[in-house]
């Protein structure tokens, strides 16, 4: 419907413009063509009323015509010559309007119903002489009417050519687009890695291209990262289940109760896995959240024995809760794989907060410092646990973490420092 109403406005706007364009140009040819038939008709006029002039002559002191050749022309043209016609038959309907020119003595035009009369002293010496000619304007009138008919016909059948040809043009073009989004939508939900990759947009068509190949590209990666997601939920959730089955399967077998710490330690493992990745699912950065990091910090450490060294008032741009998921996971990897001594600090560097999560441990290989965050890699004695959702949380929050090999466990978290307040 939307495609076929922005069809509807495109055509009707071409019709619009060419029915203006077509009503100038008409009104425009009437115009000149009207002048060009009076020029014509005073042409004419005056070729006739020299023609009749030149035989206008005095004989004996009288005004005469020497030389009427034509009848006919007794009709069409007078002679006065004193006050008095000399020559030609003046019709009823005229004689006023002609008798009125010939008194005027000068040279002069006047239009009687469908007549022009031409008026034209004739220089005589003693006399006042005057030829009075009449043209009729009912060819000229008739001309100018079939030719406004026939540019009113002609502008009809160009609005509606102009007409047809923006429906056509506009048929195929959105025929291009409703093809395009088609197959766009249809790879989206079968194919997401096929891509239309017309090279370098030259028209329209090449800018929706690469248009649509965004943001197929953005559908592929929103799949390969729920795809992540999944992987990392059931990496994060497979080892406290398994720890609860073991438990279970261990009390079944023994006949004695479950152990309360080892289960009540596993489900606490287990919540904080959900909590953590949901907020890793939810995180956002939103414009004005500011936090006390040292207090975060303090939060994600709960107790533990981690040796904390921030300054006195640190604030960053996240949300406290992201901190604390940002900081929970790398403090617990640290705890597992410290041989005695986990440590944090933090230090402000041009506008940005850099906290340091250390341990005394066997720390990350080199050759897989770039892997570690992905999901079931781990390297040495288990590091990557819980980096992964760390990973989605800083990517969801604008934050940066990575992983220094530097021979002791080190994971290095970039946050945005809070503007100070105004």
């Amino acid at each position: 419907m939307a495609v076929t109403g922005f069809r509807r406005r495109v055509v009707a706007l071409t019709v619009l413009i060419a029915t203006a364009v077509v009503a100038i140009l008409v009104v425009v040819s009437h115009v000149l063509l009207s002048g060009v038939t009076d020029a014509d008709a005073h042409d004419l006029a005056r070729t006739r009323a020299e023609a009749v002039a030149a035989n206008v002559t005095t004989v004996g002191g009288r005004v005469v015509l020497t030389e009427n050749s034509s009848e006919a022309l007794d009709e069409v043209a007078w002679v006065y010559a004193d006050g008095h016609l000399i020559d030609g038959n003046v019709p009823a309907s005229v004689v006023e309007r002609v008798e009125a020119l010939a008194a005027s003595q000068r040279t002069q035009t006047a239009a009687v119903d469908n007549y022009l009369l031409y008026a034209q002293k004739v220089p005589i010496d003693g006399h006042r002489a005057m030829v009075i000619v009449r043209v009729d304007l009912t060819p000229y009138e008739t001309s100018e009417q079939r030719s406004l008919t026939l540019s009113l016909i002609l502008g009809g059948l160009a609005i509606l050519l102009a007409g047809g040809v923006a429906h056509l043009v506009v048929r195929r073009a959105l025929r291009v687009v409703h093809e395009m989004a088609a197959l766009a939508d249809d790879w989206g939900h079968h194919e997401p890695g096929r891509r239309f990759n017309l090279g370098v947009p030259h028209d329209e068509f090449g800018e929706l291209g690469r248009t649509l190949d965004r943001l197929l590209e953005r559908v592929d990666n929103a799949l390969a990262d729920e795809r992540r997601l999944t992987d990392e939920i059931a990496h994060e959730l497979r080892t406290p289940l398994t720890v609860l089955r073991g438990e279970a399967q261990l009390a079944q077998l023994s006949g004695e109760p479950v152990a309360p710490e080892a289960v009540l330690s596993e489900v606490d493992r287990l919540d904080a896995a959900v909590t953590t990745i949901l907020r890793a699912a939810r995180a956002r950065r939103d414009v004005g959240t500011r936090c006390d990091l040292g207090s975060a910090a303090r939060q994600a450490i709960a107790g533990r024995a981690v040796e904390v060294a921030f300054p006195t008032k640190i604030e960053a741009a996240v949300a406290a809760d992201v901190a604390v998921s940002l900081l929970s996971p790398l403090l617990e990897n640290g705890l597992r794989h410290a041989r005695s001594r986990v440590w944090i600090t933090a230090r402000i560097q041009d506008e940005a907060i850099v906290v340091d999560v250390l341990d005394d441990g066997p720390g990350f290989d080199s050759a897989e410092v770039d892997r570690v965050f992905e999901a079931g890699v781990t390297g040495g004695s288990g590091y990557g646990l819980g980096l992964p959702v760390v990973r989605r949380i800083a990517a969801s929050a604008g934050v940066e973490v990575r992983a220094i090999a530097d021979g002791r466990g080190h994971v290095e978290v970039t946050l945005p420092a809070a503007r100070a307040a105004t």
